[in-house]
């Protein structure tokens, strides 16, 4: 695991839940935090080829857009997950998809226009992969807890 000086902390602290909504951002975190620039963009690009930063991007309630989410889980037999991931990851609504130790061992979110395009997604996911029973979970209340890790 790469070890994180007190400049690379300060800037994951600053960029995880105050990214500057700007023409320059990454300027905007430089002089917030009296760096250079071009050294917060060598760090930042550092960090992401690590695989400390997954990605950089906004984060929206699929709800107050208009869209509707779900939690799906799907019983996939261990030869045939690469497959079932590989197809389900093809749908532009798919926003996460993890592999579980439980007898349902692919769990994702899908998010559409309505609950009756999810439906036929799901549909289709089956039709395409031949694992019929995939879980359709739609949340009755949304319990929002926010991250942030100080480091």
């Amino acid at each position: 695991m790469a070890l994180l000086d007190h400049i690379d902390k300060k800037i994951l602290n600053r960029i995880q839940s105050d990214f500057p909504i700007t023409h320059s951002p990454y300027r905007a975190v430089a002089d917030r935090l009296n760096l250079r620039e071009a050294d917060v963009l060598e760090r930042v690009s550092r960090m992401r080829e690590q695989g400390l930063i997954r990605r950089i991007g906004g984060n929206f309630v699929p709800e107050k857009l208009g869209y509707v989410s779900t939690l799906c889980a799907a019983s996939v037999p261990q030869d045939k997950i690469q497959h079932f991931t590989g197809i389900v990851n093809q749908y532009p609504g798919v926003t996460h998809n993890y592999q579980r130790d439980n007898r349902f061992n692919i769990w994702f979110t899908f998010i559409a226009l309505s609950r009756e395009n999810i439906e036929i997604n799901l549909q289709r996911i089956a039709q395409k992969t031949g694992i019929e029973k995939i879980l359709n979970l739609p949340a009755t209340h949304v319990f929002k807890i926010k991250a942030h890790f100080n480091l």
